[in-house]
């Protein structure tokens, strides 16, 4: 019954936006999700009125690919309108900028690219000065939020069909509350991502990683992360005991483990062994063969989350690199 509500309620919105879509004479055909500009310069006022949280941070919109055969690399872009129709230079990072038009405001203009709406990922770039290579800083991801949500750049994702309300959420919401579900991606598939907040340390849990570990085939397609899903993860925007300065650090799967990691035993080191010693774990299982499987252990305390241990299989079966969260 959700997913035909959901199905349902998607139609009715096509059909409105078909009904009240602005008549566009190009030479390609508007792609029903094609980005509002509107809404996109309504993200950089977004930018703008919250920069306190990245105050020497730039903005760029960045895209990524959403099917296996999307391809950035020759992309184009255009924002077009009635009357009007502005070209968009596109960086070799696939990232780019948007100029302020009245004219593409007053038309209701689109962003088009030369690529189907539906087969990319959108999203805002917040980067501050002096962050070191490979980190993000959490007031950035704070300001990419709030500049996303109010962008429209948000497609279908992996709650649909389990909070529809979700779809008419504010910014403020998306962005300030825990089960705001706005993924992030960093630039590699990731094993761990962990926070530092000058003494303050602690690893995200694996429920904010992989979209929350919770996909499958039904439902990956309604995910932004549908082939990025080993580089998805959530950051805890809403918990501000962890200050705008707070750095996130990333352990890729294909890097040498880390001395936060645990050692495997010899005896533990297949993906056989391990199911054979610790019985079936919940696992994830990613398009490069790599496998993440996890088991939780009662706290110490009720009021405590589990804790758990996490391990990273090879595509040959074998266990590459191990962590055991505690709780905080």
């Amino acid at each position: 019954m959700k997913l035909a509500l959901a199905i349902s309620l998607l139609t009715a919105i096509g059909g409105a936006v078909a009904q009240n879509a602005p008549s566009v004479t190009v030479s390609a055909t508007r792609d029903p999700v094609d980005k509002s500009y509107r809404k996109m310069i309504a993200g950089m006022d977004s930018f703008e009125r919250h920069h306190a949280l990245a105050p020497q941070a730039s903005l760029r919109f960045q895209l990524l690919p959403r099917l296996p055969t999307t391809q950035l690399d020759g992309l184009t872009m255009r924002v077009v309108g009635d009357t009007i129709a502005l070209p968009v230079s596109i960086a070799g990072d696939h990232t780019f900028t948007l100029e302020r038009n009245a004219q593409a405001l007053k038309e209701d203009a689109a962003l088009i690219a030369s690529r189907k709406t539906s087969t990319l990922t959108w999203r805002a770039q917040v980067r501050s000065p002096g962050v070191p290579e490979g980190m993000r800083r959490l007031g950035d991801l704070r300001l990419e939020c709030l500049v996303g949500v109010e962008a429209g750049l948000l497609s279908n994702h992996a709650k649909l069909f389990a909070w529809l309300g979700e779809l008419f959420t504010d910014a403020s919401r998306v962005c300030n509350t825990a089960d705001g579900n706005y993924l992030f991606f960093s630039d590699r598939p990731v094993f761990a991502v962990t926070l530092r907040d000058g003494e303050r340390q602690a690893t995200l849990p694996f429920q904010a990683l992989y979209a929350g570990g919770t996909q499958s085939a039904a439902t990956l397609p309604y995910c932004d992360c549908q082939v990025l899903l080993d580089r998805s993860y959530y950051a805890p925007l809403w918990d501000r005991n962890w200050s705008d300065d707070t750095l996130l650090s990333f352990e890729d799967m294909d890097g040498p483990p880390s001395p936060d990691d645990t050692a495997i035993a010899a005896d533990h080191a297949s993906a056989a062994q391990m199911r054979a010693r610790l019985g079936p774990a919940h696992t994830v299982r990613f398009d490069s063969g790599y496998e993440m499987w996890r088991y939780t252990y009662p706290a110490a305390r009720p009021e405590q989350a589990p804790a758990e241990f996490t391990i990273l299989f090879g595509p040959d079966g074998v266990a590459r690199k191990a962590r055991l969260r505690e709780p905080l």
